[in-house]
């Protein structure tokens, strides 16, 4: 390959890299993640599936990365108990992983991927399926989660 092919193909392929990455930018909107997250978590809370005060705790944890268990009272703004039930809660319904004991660190779950990722839309049996736009197309395929967030 002559160097003036490699510049047209590199050239190419930085411009899709580019491309892609605007494109997932658009389909994710990282300025409104957020919203949509304290938006998904107050309405489990509404339904009964989270604990009252499990969008602070989420908060906390989207903004630092992680919370240690000691500090999960300041966050929701009561006891060290009832923050840590809610804490616990938030792990066994999967919201939020554990790694370690002390701590817990930021994983949202495949099942909550699509009330939170505005480029899905729910699929067949729940499946997320992403919406044509012209470069993804729609999947039937279960291992094909929504991005991850």
């Amino acid at each position: 390959m002559s160097e003036e092919a490699l510049a047209a193909f590199t050239r190419f392929f930085l411009e899709l890299c580019i491309d892609q990455v605007k494109f997932m930018e658009g389909l994710v909107q990282p300025d409104r993640l957020r919203t949509r997250i304290l938006i998904w978590a107050e309405e489990e809370i509404r339904l009964g599936h989270l604990p009252p005060k499990s969008a602070s705790i989420l908060e906390a944890v989207l903004y630092r990365g992680e919370l240690p268990r000691g500090e999960a009272a300041n966050s929701v703004g009561t006891g060290d108990r009832q923050a840590r039930r809610i804490v616990s809660a938030l792990v066994e319904k999967g919201v939020l992983k554990s790694e370690s004991a002390p701590a817990a660190a930021p994983r949202i779950p495949s099942h909550t991927r699509v009330a939170m990722d505005t480029g899905t839309v729910p699929g067949k049996d729940g499946v997320a399926a992403r919406r044509s736009t012209g470069r993804l197309q729609h999947s039937n395929n279960p291992n094909d989660h929504a991005p991850r967030i």
